[in-house]
């Protein structure tokens, strides 16, 4: 088996009806934009206003041309047109007016003009209407619903609004030149940190995945996999959870990881015996696990480090161990399952052979370890995404010229100026390409991030987040466990209409300082949970936009796979619970300390798998699965008696289940 390798990417507004012309313009934006994050990333970086008005005003652009007014489906038309180059230019003016005159914006320091408000209230509505078309109608009802409550209130500029809001909610009001001054003339609203961010490691390491993506990365991940696991029981299952990890690396979003992989895994494991509902949800839990899958992240890694002050590295070092007892929890799902129905794995000629797979696609291996290699070398993460791409660029040269110079003459294909010629022209093109994917591919999570800086900017105006956490404190009793449970349920609804990355940032800012401050939660840990709380959306019914996704592609009813990918992704849920009463294992400790509760972790997880399946080694009596639970609880809890206890009682019946079917098989 092997991933065909004319799989194309998927191309976000490549569905779209679009005139030649309006391709070759989103071709020149899209290029232009890449361009200039490279010059900016490793030649010479720009200020922080320039950067981000310059990569916001070019991103909106692409989104005018990319996602037309009446959507993809019908032609943009004369009315459609001209509102499209009207919100084009806006687009235009949105950053240039910022970068033009920005030392003169700086010296009037709060005196702003009428040109300025006028500025500032183009620019909003552009990037509320911008986010509309590239990430969906929620974001941007959301970002108005914040500006509405920044007017409400006796000194704003809708006084009757604050009266219907409750007591706790209330505050006093702002009118249009301070709430326009915070978002767009200030550095806490639409040019805030989660645009910084977005405008410099986001774009540039999603770049980097566009150029794996094309150059066929993903053919390669799915295909090592493949060689590493296909021949073990549910081998294709166990396949889509590796390859779904190595492809999380690159891809920022589990649906299109989904769609990516997916396409080759979900069909063998049918074949295999899986149920199309139960391949499906395997396939969307693995590739929502992709999103907390260091180096990456999707685009969390890199948003915490900012929030935090803490080391990009630091935060990719202690998300080693989570990320490992999620994708462990999954593959053991999949492992018991396989021996439940009694699957075996597929046949040895239809696997790809490791050494030929790392022989054709090694050098995908170079720029990531050149990328670590550079990380540990304290360099800036976006100075090291451009190492990346320039040794990924590199290493495509020299792999091409050694096989036209030295093994395509061998083959009986001579060198030839034409032949060259041809060579070059492609390469250029598949250049052109990737440097195009990776702008269209950034497009919704910067425009996500320009409107959660809107909503961070009203947060921090109002005091929001402080009234959140009185709110959190209350409703909770002071329970942490209760207020836990408040987190996720509030991702679940966020993630109905917003993207992981923006329901992330506008989750931290509202119930961060709370769990911090009240509850006592290690501000990094906060993050943390905030952050895997926020990829709920994509396995939990009935929302479950991956699980979806997975169902598509395997021909199962949406529901029944959106259910069976929650299962499969219950360590989105108890695996920060586990860093909450367990700080240690984020935070540092005695290295016997870790050890002990990374091994009781993935005893705890593993045991509730088999609770949920009644099945490990041979099917468990229900007074054992009971009995199961409460060990489970005992290893969560931080008191050291319980955790003892508990991982005793969990290996007791682990190795009984074990003798039980050894039993049955030697008297078979």
């Amino acid at each position: 088996m092997s991933a065909d390798a004319s799989h194309s990417p998927i191309v976000p507004g490549s569905e779209a009806n679009h005139s030649r012309m309006v391709l070759w313009l989103i071709t020149l934006v899209a290029v232009g934009l890449s361009l200039f994050q490279l010059y900016s990333a490793g030649i010479q970086p720009l200020g922080l206003f320039y950067q981000r008005s310059i990569h916001l005003s070019l991103v909106m652009m692409l989104a005018f041309l990319m996602f037309p007014l009446f959507g993809p489906k019908r032609s943009r038309g004369v009315i459609g047109g001209i509102i499209d180059m009207a919100f084009f230019f806006g687009a235009v003016f949105t950053g240039g007016y910022l970068a033009w005159n920005l030392d003169a914006i700086f010296n009037r320091a709060g005196f702003w003009t009428q040109t300025d408000i006028m500025a500032g209230i183009v620019a909003t509505v552009t990037v509320l209407e911008a986010s509309r078309r590239a990430v969906g109608l929620g974001m941007t009802v959301i970002g108005i619903i914040a500006i509405l409550y920044a007017f409400a209130g006796p000194r704003g500029e809708l006084p009757w609004l604050g009266e219907w809001l409750p007591g706790i909610l209330q505050h006093r009001g702002y009118n249009l030149d301070r709430v326009v001054g915070q978002l767009y003339l200030g550095q806490e609203g639409i040019f805030g940190l989660p645009m910084g961010v977005a405008a410099t490691y986001i774009f540039i390491f999603v770049l980097f995945g566009a150029f794996l993506e094309i150059t066929g990365a993903g053919k390669f991940f799915i295909d090592l996999a493949y060689a590493a696991t296909g021949r073990q029981r549910g081998g294709p299952a166990k396949a889509a959870v590796i390859a779904s990890a190595g492809m999380g690396s690159i891809s920022g979003s589990a649906i299109a990881n989904v769609v990516t992989t997916g396409a080759f895994t979900i069909p063998l494991m049918k074949k295999l015996g899986y149920k199309p509902h139960q391949a499906g949800g395997i396939e969307a839990a693995a590739s929502t696990g992709g999103q907390i899958m260091p180096p990456l992240m999707g685009a969390g890694a890199f948003l915490i480090a900012e929030y935090t002050r803490v080391p990009y590295l630091e935060i990719v070092k202690v998300s080693i161990l989570p990320a490992i007892m999620y994708f462990g929890t999954v593959y053991l799902f999949v492992h018991i399952i396989a021996l439940k129905e009694g699957m075996q794995g597929m046949a040895k000629e239809e696997l790809p052979q490791m050494s030929d797979v790392l022989k054709s696609g090694w050098h995908f291996l170079l720029p990531l370890a050149v990328l670590v290699w550079l990380l540990v070398m304290n360099m800036s993460p976006m100075r090291v995404g451009f190492y990346a791409i320039v040794c990924m660029l590199l290493v495509a040269i020299l792999r091409f010229a050694v096989w036209f110079f030295f093994v395509a003459p061998k083959e009986g294909q001579p060198v030839n100026g034409e032949r060259l010629g041809i060579a070059c022209r492609s390469g250029l093109l598949k250049l052109v390409e990737g440097l195009e994917l990776g702008a269209r591919n950034a497009v919704a999570v910067s425009m996500a991030c320009a409107v959660a800086g809107i909503i961070v900017g009203i947060v921090g105006l109002t005091g929001l987040g402080l009234k959140f956490s009185a709110m959190m404190m209350a409703f909770s009793g002071g329970h942490l466990l209760l207020a836990l449970v408040m987190v996720l349920l509030a991702s679940l609804v966020l993630g109905m209409g917003l993207p992981v990355t923006a329901a992330y940032i506008v989750l931290i800012v509202l119930v961060g300082p709370g769990l911090s401050n009240e509850f006592g939660v290690p501000l990094i840990i906060a993050h943390l949970v905030v952050f895997w709380y926020s990829q709920d959306s994509n396995v939990t019914p009935p929302i479950a936009l991956a699980g979806f996704a997975g169902a598509a592609i395997a021909g199962a009813k949406p529901m029944a796979t959106s259910f069976q990918a929650w299962k499969f992704a219950k360590g989105l849920y108890l695996v920060p619970l586990f860093m909450v009463y367990n700080p240690e294992i984020i935070i540092g400790g005695p290295v016997y300390i870790l050890v002990w509760k990374a091994i009781t972790g993935i005893l705890a997880l593993a045991a509730f798998a088999a609770v949920l399946e009644g099945y490990l080694f041979d099917r468990i009596p229900i007074w054992q699965r009971v009995l199961l639970l409460p060990a489970i609880i005992g290893v969560f809890t931080p008191s050291l008696v319980y955790d003892v206890a508990g991982a005793a009682v969990m290996l007791l019946i682990i190795v009984a289940n074990w003798w039980q079917a050894r039993t049955k098989v030697s008297t078979a």
